[in-house]
Parts: C-alpha cells; sequence; structure tokens
C-alpha cells in the first residue's frame, strides 16, 4: 500500500523525509565543500589544473561505476545493507583523502570514496520508489531538496573558512564524521523498503533485468534529459573555481558565497515544483525546466564568447542553469522509474550510473578545452543543454507511460 504525503505532520514520511534528505546531504557535501581548496591543491601538489580538475572527475567516475553495481545489490539484499557497506567505505576513503601525500593518491582516494557513497543515490531514490507513485515521487524529492539545502549552500563556505582557519585537510576529516553520523541515523532509523519475498534471486538475475531498461524508451528518453542537464551542472562544479577565483578574481573564502546564491536558487525552485506539479503532472513541468536550461545556456556562452557584462552576466546565466536543475532532477526522476516499480534498484542504478558517466565526461571536457575564462565551462553546458532539449522534445514530451502498478 502506498503512503500519503501527510500535510504539515511529522509522520512516517516526515521521518522517511528527514533521514533520506539528512543521507543524501553526503553526497552535495562530499563534491562542494572541497571546491574552494582546488586552486590550493594545485599548488600544494604542483600539478596543473586539469589534473586538478580529475578529482571531480574521479569522483564521478566512482559515482557512476558504483552506482551500477548497487542497484542489484539492493535488489538482491534489500536496501540497507548496501547502504551501510558503502558508507562504511566513504570514510575509510575519506581518512584516506585527508592524509594523501600526491596527487594521484588524492585522485584514486576521491575515486573509492564516491564508490562507497554511490550506495547513497541509489538506495535513496529506490527508497522513494518502493513507496510512493509518480507525482508523490516528484513531491517527496522536491521536499528532500529542502531537507538536504543547506548542503550545497553550506558546504563551500565552511570549506573557505577551513581554509582560511585550517587547511583543506579538514575538509575531509569533517566528511569522515557526517559519513559516521549517515551510518548511526541509517541503523537507527531508516526501515527496510524492499521486503525479501519481492527480492530477486541472484545478483545474476538483478543484472540481467537492468539490461531491458537500456532498450526502453519509457526509460532512455528521461535518462538521456536526466544525464545531460546534470552534465552541464558537473561543467559547472569543475569548472567555476578557477573561472570565478583565477580568471575573475573572486577571493576563495568568498567563492562559496556565490556558489551558494546558485544553490540557493536550485531549492528555491525545487519547491516550487512541488505546487506546479500538482494538476500538471512531472512531465510538463520537467519540460519547461528544459527549455529554461537551454535558454540560459545559450546566454551563457553568449556571455563567454563576447565578454558581455563581464561577470555579473556569466554568474547571472549559471543561476538559471542552476535554477533550472530545480524543474528537472525530482521530475525526471519520477518519469523513469515510474513504469519499473518491480526493479526499481536496477532503474536508479541506470540512472545515477548514465548521470554520473556524463558528469565525468563534461567535467573533463572543461579541462581539454584550449580556451581561456569562461568559455570552455560555456560551450559543454551549451552542448549538454541542447542534447537535454531534443531528448525531451523526441522521447519524453508524449505520455506514453503505462499506469504504475502499486509495488
Amino acid at each position: 500500500m502506498r503512503e500519503g504525503i501527510a500535510g504539515g505532520k511529522l509522520g512516517g514520511i516526515g521521518r522517511l523525509t528527514l533521514v533520506l534528505g539528512a543521507i543524501m546531504a553526503l553526497g552535495p557535501l562530499a563534491l562542494d565543500m572541497y571546491l574552494p581548496a582546488l586552486p590550493m591543491l594545485e599548488a600544494e601538489f604542483a600539478a596543473d589544473p586539469a589534473r586538478v580538475q580529475h578529482t571531480v572527475s574521479a569522483y564521478l567516475f566512482g559515482m557512476a561505476m558504483g552506482q551500477l553495481a548497487m542497484g542489484p545489490l539492493s535488489d538482491r539484499f534489500g536496501r540497507k545493507p548496501p547502504l551501510l557497506g558503502g558508507l562504511s567505505v566513504f570514510v575509510a576513503a575519506s581518512l584516506g583523502c585527508a592524509l594523501a601525500q600526491n596527487i594521484g593518491s588524492f585522485v584514486l582516494l576521491r575515486f573509492a570514496q564516491a564508490l562507497g557513497g554511490s550506495s547513497i543515490m541509489v538506495v535513496v531514490r529506490a527508497v522513494i520508489r518502493d513507496r510512493f507513485d509518480a507525482i508523490q515521487s516528484a513531491q517527496v524529492l522536491s521536499l528532500m531538496m529542502l531537507v538536504m539545502g543547506a548542503a550545497p549552500i553550506l558546504a563551500p563556505l565552511a570549506g573557505g573558512w577551513l581554509l582560511v582557519a585550517a587547511s583543506w585537510h579538514w575538509i575531509f576529516w569533517l566528511l569522515a564524521a557526517y559519513a559516521v553520523f549517515c551510518i548511526v541515523t541509517a541503523s537507527l532509523f531508516l526501515d527496510e523498503s524492499h521486503p525479501v519475498h519481492a527480492r530477486i534471486g541472484s545478483i545474476g538475475s538483478a543484472l540481467a533485468n537492468m539490461l531491458p531498461l537500456a532498450r526502453n524508451r519509457l526509460f532512455v528518453g528521461p535518462a538521456l534529459v536526466f544525464m545531460f542537464s546534470f552534465g552541464a551542472f558537473f561543467s559547472y562544479l569543475a569548472a567555476a573555481p578557477f573561472v570565478f577565483i583565477q580568471y575573475f578574481g573572486i577571493p576563495a573564502e568568498r567563492f562559496g558565497i556565490y556558489f551558494g546564491v546558485n544553490a540557493f536558487g536550485f531549492i528555491m525552485v525545487s519547491q516550487l515544483n512541488r505546487r506546479l506539479v500538482h494538476g500538471r503532472g512531472p512531465r510538463k513541468v520537467l519540460g519547461w525546466g528544459v527549455g529554461i536550461l537551454a535558454a540560459a545556456a545559450a546566454g551563457l556562452i553568449t556571455c563567454a564568447l563576447t565578454g558581455l557584462g563581464g561577470f555579473a552576466a556569466v554568474f547571472g546565466s549559471l543561476f538559471f542553469v542552476v535554477a533550472s536543475l530545480g524543474l528537472i532532477a525530482s521530475n525526471v526522476s519520477a518519469v523513469a522509474m515510474a513504469p519499473f516499480g518491480d526493479r526499481a534498484g536496477g532503474a536508479a542504478s541506470l540512472l545515477g550510473f548514465s548521470q554520473a558517466l556524463t558528469g565525468v565526461a563534461a567535467s573533463a571536457a572543461v579541462g581539454w578545452i584550449d580556451a581561456e575564462g569562461a568559455i570552455p565551462m560555456a560551450c559543454v553546458v551549451a552542448v549538454c543543454a541542447a542534447v537535454s532539449l531534443v531528448a525531451y522534445l523526441a522521447l519524453v514530451k508524449s505520455d506514453r507511460t503505462p499506469p504504475a502498478s502499486a509495488p
């Protein structure tokens, strides 16, 4: 039986949202908190900017590979065991990052950190699909953005403060401590949502059940929108510290303020999304988000190529790029997973894998483009936004989804 959303009451849904939101916050913390330290890592490890950006790419690649494995594991063994195991790996890798002596070992440890952290995204999406239908899933995911929304605002601010007060090493000590908190929270307050009788008999069967998803139009269309819209976001993540701090001269300790403003826009639009999907459905609202992303990307590349408006114009365009994801993230996940309740873990796994793999390519591509300032970032954002728009118009806009049966 599906649970309803109890308006304004901290019942079972309230506790579930808080628990999942607190755990899911570890993802943006791991990505965002150390961003102000990227120029410092470049100096300390005597590495070039492209090599330092590989620390972002390695994390995203680890997320991709980890999520590919976590889906079948969660369909076979339930949601909690893979989550707790992955968080334990995250703790160990975070401690290793704090003690790293060179850029090579740091990159490898970031990869291991992401392998463990990948369990978060798969399990959270699977748990939500276990308990809610498509519209409820979009609303719950939007509500969780509010619960975890402080993370991308506070993380760069905290990272910048730690750089001034101590060193970048303390960022990873803090990440390890928060992951321990997540382990305790999940152990005590997260109920298993995938009962034994519904689990797939073997890992091989779970993997086999994933393959048809990759050929199913109902999944492939939303997955392409998801992949490339977040490809735009990850190229921003990888390039923003260098563009803001080194090219435009923004002080490292103030980088978190600008990053936080963009994150705040995303949070506010995510909460607006909760109202918009009611009566309209996630598919239609998703189209609005994709349209805003495409328009903002066009503005960004125009400003980057011409220099028109300077930093203010680049920052303003990026604000709408990030804010558009508030209408995309929750809705595209709900649309992609709604028809596949019996394979929620596998669907979440493939969705996360495709997102992270595109993030690897997008963040790496920023370093490959031989141009100055915001041009490399703007080019990658524009390409990703264009592919996302085409995928939505060709494969997602028309509602071909059959009614979803209750799991």
